[in-house]
Formats: structure tokens, C-alpha cells, sequence
């Protein structure tokens, strides 16, 4: 009740950050405590029936959530990465298999079941969603069933009034970095469009006055329908590797021109990027500690001259 009742709150959020390290240190008790009552004995009897039920939920699971948002009008894309978050059973299907048996509904060999059937999936789909894109690349044309010809519910926010046909920077990725940068070279009276994932995050922009695409930046078919001709410059600010490989290798697919910038949050991380043959690498914390740096000296110089 204590946490339904904070649950409505703005002190949600700081709250769970303080919680998380007793969180994860009582969630250890509990995990000794299943560990502890299982009968090994009945393991090895529920080997073959365990990897049966694995792969149904590692590969089931996925497939049914990606028809049911196919069949809601999503692209098959967001319907294959959504899917990958439910390839596993978590500790609550433990939880719940322990209350049978103490209930006396299931017997003890269900919980052994139960417990192999979680320690598989939860292994796997964490690789799983890991590599969520690289698998995407190879199994996306195999997805064409999952979506409809005419994904409605994303094409609503693809496109709006504030939309562009051309534009000096694409900013791909509208968080909090992306969304300042772009808002600072509109403000610059530069054509800007953005491009954006998140609905949300689109029409929220759009209200601020600031031209957004909806779509996935890194899909080809998405990219050719940007206004690349005649733009100057691209500018990622996704904050994974995969995503700007693809992006950089959308950009060849489509024979972008002009160029690439792409921002980096860790030096081996621009390192890789420049192998990936980004030409244009920025550092938001680098540059952001030289702005300090600069603005502090500036400041303590003045006041020492003053004195």
C-alpha cells in the first residue's frame, strides 16, 4: 500500500534510487533461500522438458508479441525489439510455482522446472536483447508477415505540418543532448530537421516549433526518404555503436554526400567510430569540461584584476 501510494508521486524516482541496494541485496536473500529448497534429485528428469519450454518462450514469446503489434499497425522493427524484452520468465514465475507447492497444487519437481527454464532464458535473452540489431539485420526480411503494408500507428507521427523538404543539419536522436543541439542550430538559423524514435519525444519537439521525422534513423527505407540531397550535414547522437554502424552504413546505402558527425561519449569509443569511418567525431563532456575550464579562468582572472 506504502508503495502504490508513492507510486503516484514525483518523489517516485528518487525514492527507487535510493532503494535499489537493499532492493538487490533482499532479492540475494530470496535467491538463497529457492536455491536452498530445490531437490536436485528431480533435475535431471526435467532437462528435455525444460529446453522444450525454453525455446518456447525464447522464441514464442517474441513471435506473439510481434503479431499482436503487427496486427496494431507497428513496423515489424519495433515489433521484433519489443518481442526480445519478453524472451525470458523472470523470478516471479518462481515466486508463483513456490506458492503452489506450498499450497499443495503443484509438486516439488515443478520448481525445479520452473527454476532451469528461468536460469536459460534469462541467460539468453540478455544476449539476446544485447545484440538486438545485429540480429534484426539478419532476420529482418524474414519479418515481412509481422507487419502490415500500411503500418498506420507509426506513420501517424512519421510526418507533420513543421516537416522539411530540405535542410542544412539532420540531427538523428532527440534526447536530452540531441534535442539542445538541435533547438541551438535552429536558434543558429539553420535548417534543422530532426529525426526521432520516441513519439513523444516528436511531437513534444514539434510543439517547441522544431521540424521532427519519426522513424528509425538507421533503416535504409527510412533514410531514403529524408531530405539527404541537399543536406550539408548529419549528426548522430545515439549513444550505441550498433546503431551508428548501421546509420553510417544506411548513409553509403543511399549515397549521402555531405558529411557525418557523430558524437562520442568516451574516447574508445570515438576511436571506434573513426575505424567505422566516421570522419567528424564531438565529445559533449570534453568539450563541455573545456567550456568550464575556459568560462572559470575568464572569470578568476577578472577578479584578480579587479582586486
Amino acid at each position: 500500500l506504502a508503495g502504490f501510494s508513492l507510486a503516484s508521486t514525483h518523489y517516485r524516482d528518487a525514492i527507487n534510487a535510493r532503494l535499489t541496494g537493499i532492493r538487490d541485496f533482499l532479492l540475494l536473500f530470496f535467491f538463497i533461500d529457492l536455491g536452498a529448497k530445490l531437490d536436485f534429485s528431480t533435475l535431471g528428469g526435467e532437462v528435455w522438458p525444460a529446453v522444450v519450454l525454453s525455446l518456447f518462450v525464447l522464441i514464442g514469446n517474441p513471435l506473439i508479441v510481434m503479431a499482436i503489434m503487427g496486427y496494431m499497425g507497428y513496423r515489424k522493427r519495433t515489433g521484433f525489439l519489443c518481442g526480445l524484452t519478453v524472451a525470458q520468465i523472470s523470478e516471479f514465475s518462481i515466486i508463483f510455482v513456490a506458492m503452489g507447492i506450498s499450497l499443495g497444487h503443484v509438486d516439488k519437481g515443478a520448481l525445479g522446472l520452473t527454476t532451469l527454464v528461468g536460469l536459460i532464458t534469462i541467460a539468453l535473452s540478455t544476449y539476446m536483447i544485447l545484440y538486438s540489431h545485429p540480429l534484426y539485420e539478419k532476420l529482418g526480411s524474414w519479418l515481412g508477415a509481422f507487419e502490415r503494408k500500411r503500418p498506420y500507428r507509426e506513420l501517424a507521427v512519421a510526418t507533420g505540418r513543421h516537416d522539411l523538404r530540405e535542410a542544412d543539419v539532420i540531427v538523428v536522436g532527440l534526447g536530452r543532448y540531441g534535442s539542445r543541439l538541435a533547438l541551438g542550430l535552429k536558434e543558429a538559423e539553420l535548417k534543422v530537421l530532426g529525426v526521432e524514435f520516441d513519439p513523444e519525444v516528436a511531437r513534444a519537439l514539434r510543439r517547441q516549433g522544431l521540424p521532427v521525422r519519426y522513424g528509425d534513423g538507421i533503416a535504409s527505407e527510412f533514410l531514403e526518404s529524408l531530405p539527404l540531397k541537399d543536406t550539408r550535414w548529419v549528426v548522430s547522437t545515439l549513444p550505441d555503436m550498433a546503431s551508428n554502424r548501421d546509420l553510417l552504413r544506411g548513409l553509403r546505402e543511399v549515397h549521402f554526400t555531405g558529411e557525418v558527425a557523430i558524437v562520442a561519449r568516451e574516447e574508445f569509443d570515438g576511436t571506434a567510430l573513426k575505424r567505422m569511418g566516421a570522419p567528424t567525431i564531438l565529445y559533449p563532456m570534453r568539450n563541455a569540461v573545456d567550456y568550464a575550464v575556459e568560462a572559470l579562468t575568464a572569470i578568476i582572472r577578472y577578479d584578480g584584476a579587479a582586486k
